[in-house]
């Protein structure tokens, strides 16, 4: 078996716009990195990012978001909206010089989801039942389509039918970036219907579809160890020999 070096890039709490434009610059110096990196960060304020390519005001109750103070920013990736109150979010960069790129982007994909997929077994001390599925789930509606936890897409790691983490990539002659998330608790209803818009099955989907690694009793007070405990495992699965 062959390793190879991994730079380790934690930096902390920072707003959602610090956070994106920190993947940003990953995203755009691929082409001067020596090894594959692993971004993980946390969020300053309530916070949600939407895809490159997604107008979030077409999708969330603007009155509710101001409400809630919840600081939206654009990812430089794709894929739709995801809520960062009750995951863990990361990003893997990989430079075309590693072992770990290739032009398949659902090898890229693999790659990284193996290690999400392993981690949670980890997480939840079983050896059961997890899989990475071949093809998207049918959505409940079209709105669900652009929200990342109400509807399970290819790539997506999943337990029981439900998923567990989701990600987007974006691939360049240079490398790739992906951006993961994972689910940790089961999100607020009261605070999803406020920030939602009325009238999808947005929110019903999400409940549906979402595995909390932390269970149903989880407090908001775990939220924070259990995040860190799953970068940890997160990076002896990335980082490991194979």
């Amino acid at each position: 078996m062959t390793s190879e070096k991994w730079d380790i890039l934690n930096t902390g709490i920072a707003s959602a716009e610090e956070n994106m434009r920190l993947d940003s610059e990953l995203l755009s110096n691929l082409q001067g990195m020596s090894h594959p990196t692993l971004h993980l960060y946390d969020w300053k304020n309530d916070s949600a990012t939407y895809g490159y390519f997604v107008d979030p005001f077409t999708l969330l109750n603007k009155q509710g978001v101001e409400n809630r103070g919840l600081n939206l920013a654009r990812r430089p990736t794709g894929g739709g909206i995801i809520f960062h109150l009750w995951d863990l979010a990361f990003s893997v960069a990989v430079p075309a010089t590693s072992k770990h790129f290739s032009e398949n982007t659902l090898d890229n994909y693999s790659f990284v989801n193996t290690a999400v997929l392993d981690a949670a077994k980890e997480f939840l001390e079983i050896n059961e039942d997890l899989s990475i599925i071949p093809e998207d789930f049918i959505a409940q509606d079209a709105s669900c389509k652009r929200f990342c936890m109400a509807q399970p897409t290819k790539y997506d790691v999943v337990l029981q039918g439900r998923k567990i983490a989701g990600a987007a990539q974006r691939k360049t002659k240079q490398g790739f970036l992906h951006q993961g998330t994972i689910s940790l608790m089961i999100p607020s209803r009261e605070y999803l219907q406020e920030v939602l818009l009325p009238g999808t099955e947005v929110l019903d989907a999400m409940f549906a579809n979402t595995y909390a690694l932390m269970g149903p009793l989880a407090k908001m007070e775990d939220l924070g160890p259990a995040r860190k405990k799953m970068q940890k495992i997160l990076i002896k699965y990335l980082t490991r020999e194979i």
